[in-house]
């Protein structure tokens, strides 16, 4: 297989920090390195991996995982979340920047921001494997880093446009360290009706209905809430869809994706896409919180 293309990369590599030392790093050949001799290779599949130390704790999303999810979204069923994600970043093909998805998994989230801004570029973060050589060929304008974002984001103060989180863990104090003082951080979260109509009959994991005042405790003292959208249709699923929803989601790690129960199921099921698209500034802004 050949080397995949590194631009992306060397595009963004003057915003990415050493998870050394911090120091700023620069491309050179397929190397990554700062100014005191760290070097990070790149992978032959086009991703960089900042991961340095003892093992990760964190679980990320396996190849199969990955699978299901870039089938799904392939068949155009979040489609309308993604437009709304990148609406919240502020599409403008003029405005320029970088924009990083955290918890990426197949990056389509990012790519579909950067569809919408052709002047911005991208970097795709996640603490899996499997989605950093995903991620690598998401987009042409998204460079993909294996890192643990609970260690430390491994960019540089002030360095973004915008942050993503959309159904991912968040580093509230790590992403306000890493945004521009006028960036954004937008973050999708379920509601408690998302995939209502699965949830119950295939024993799938429950969102809590507390899960917005939870998302603005964890955010207070960093971000503050400007805005909010509810991006809420219903989705006609086959089984073959169902069985990808239930496959690539944390109900993966609970039931199986082969759950004789979606045999049960009719044909075509209705099933219900409910999901906020929250935007944050930083809370310094002195910005008032959304109604």
């Amino acid at each position: 297989m050949s080397p995949a293309d590194t631009s992306a990369l060397a595009a963004v590599a003057g915003l990415l920090a050493c998870p050394e030392c911090a120091l700023e790093l620069e491309p050179r050949d397929r190397v990554l390195r700062c100014g005191h001799g760290h070097s990070f290779d790149i992978a032959k599949q086009g991703y960089v991996s900042l991961l340095t130390g003892a093992s990760t704790k964190m679980t990320g999303d396996t190849a199969a995982m990955l699978d299901a999810r870039a089938t799904f979204q392939g068949g155009g069923h979040f489609a309308p979340i993604a437009t709304a994600v990148a609406a919240a970043v502020g599409p403008d093909e003029h405005a320029s920047g970088t924009v990083l998805e955290v918890g990426a998994g197949t990056g389509y989230y990012l790519a579909g921001a950067l569809d919408a801004a052709p002047a911005t570029s991208g970097i795709a973060l996640d603490v899996a494997k499997p989605a950093a050589k995903r991620c690598a060929r998401a987009h042409p304008r998204a460079a993909s880093v294996l890192a643990d974002a609970w260690r430390g984001l491994p960019v540089r103060d002030g360095a973004l446009r915008a942050v993503l989180s959309v159904f991912a863990p968040r580093n509230p104090g790590e992403v306000a360290r890493v945004l521009a003082d006028d960036g954004r951080f937008v973050v999708a979260t379920p509601t408690e009706h998302h995939l209502r109509e699965l949830i119950g009959p295939l024993g799938m994991v429950t969102v809590d209905p507390d899960k917005d005042r939870r998302l603005d405790t964890a955010m207070s003292g960093h971000f503050t809430a400007t805005n909010r959208v509810l991006v809420e249709y219903p989705m006609k699923l086959t089984r073959a869809d169902v069985a990808n929803i239930v496959g690539m989601g944390p109900s993966a790690h609970h039931t199986m994706a082969e759950n004789p129960r979606i045999a049960t199921l009719p044909d075509i099921t209705e099933v219900t896409a409910s999901v906020v698209v929250s935007t944050y500034l930083h809370s310094d802004r002195n910005t008032p919180p959304a109604p």
